[in-house]
């Protein structure tokens, strides 16, 4: 595709993406010609435009004599023209104020992530934390519920807590429980979720015929809690914010948006699309198979500590997103949350 187009369709095809994202308003040759030093004439605009068109990357909405950007258009932007500058370091400095991380639970500081990030961009905010199977056990507890009903709490090694209800031996006590969940903290601190499995099954496969009452009851409780996954967190900010913009502001169009951002499940899975990738993706849902975000892109970068544990963070906003102020706070904040999880942050 970019051997196709010459420099002069490259400018325009960026002027009118520009404009467009500025003003949310088909964008005409004659504005181009006036706003922007082509040296070219409306009507020489309007051959060059009308050849985008041809192409698939611009079309005209209604009857407008103006033109927009398609997802194909906005995809070629994004992958060719597309200029994104790193932050200052005032900038960074600004962007580092704007979160308040001290003496937060780690569940605080994903939703402060996301609040900050749609408050930055005006768009909303998603924090996927780590998965369950990724994270590093730092200790475990149990609490009885009623008669054969637990509650596990899991904390990992970053302070992310999980809960689950389990069944259990309902002659088991309190003072059981207690000593299960120190022996269960004293064997499995330190390991990621991962290793504690093996480490079961290890275990399971032996001869339990020497093992105590107490280790059997905890090989048999923390198989329970710990070897189904439990659901992943995310966490939305400012999803009132998108309603405000022009692309959503029909009935149907705000119906459909709302129940996007309430389908957890898809976006979920739009974010771990990203979690195979390094840097900063960008998703077009109308150049994608999300038919739920055919007016919608989705900025992501994933964070991590050392031990390898992986969330996703990111913005999602009308296809008209101003990309070039997004990206690298998008980017900056993905390595903030990094140097969180591992205390590196004074």
């Amino acid at each position: 595709m970019a051997d196709l187009l010459t420099e002069r369709s490259q400018n325009i095809l960026e002027a009118i993406v520009e404009d467009y994202i500025s003003s949310a308003e088909p964008v005409g040759s004659r504005a181009i010609s006036r706003k922007h030093n082509f040296n070219l004439s409306p009507a020489s605009v309007r051959n060059v435009m009308a050849d985008l068109e041809d192409m698939g990357l611009l079309c005209s909405p209604h009857t407008s004599a103006g033109r927009i950007p398609t997802g194909k258009g906005f995809q070629y932007y994004i992958d060719t023209l597309l200029e994104v500058r790193d932050l200052n370091q005032i900038e960074k400095k600004n962007l580092h104020n704007s979160y308040r991380f001290q003496n937060m639970k780690m569940e605080d500081i994903m939703q402060e992530v996301g609040r900050v990030l749609s408050g930055l961009s005006q768009y909303t905010g998603l924090v996927m934390a780590p998965k369950f199977i990724s994270t590093v056990f730092r200790q475990i507890e149990f609490l009885r519920l009623s008669q054969g009903r637990l509650l596990m709490i899991y904390v990992s090694e970053t302070g992310l807590v999980q809960n689950k209800v389990i069944e259990a031996d309902p002659t088991l006590t309190t003072s059981d429980l207690e000593q299960i969940g120190n022996y269960l903290n004293s064997e499995l601190n330190g390991l990621s979720i991962h290793e504690v499995r093996s480490k079961l099954k290890r275990e399971l496969q032996e001869d339990q015929s020497h093992f105590d009452k107490l280790k059997k009851r905890a090989l048999s409780l923390s198989c329970a809690a710990l070897q189904d996954d439990v659901e992943d967190q995310l966490y939305v900010s400012g999803a009132s914010l998108m309603l405000g913009q022009p692309e959503f502001s029909t009935p149907e169009q705000m119906q459909r948006m709302i129940q996007t951002l309430e389908s957890k499940k898809n976006l979920i899975e739009l974010l771990d699309r990203g979690q195979s990738a390094e840097g900063v993706q960008i998703f077009i849902g109308s150049e994608s198979s999300h038919v739920d975000l055919s007016d919608c892109s989705l900025i992501t970068s994933n964070f991590s500590n050392q031990k390898g544990a992986i969330g996703t963070l990111g913005v999602i906003g009308p296809v008209r997103m101003n990309y070039s102020q997004v990206v690298p706070i998008v980017d900056f904040t993905a390595q903030l949350v990094s140097r969180v999880l591992d205390r590196e942050i004074e």
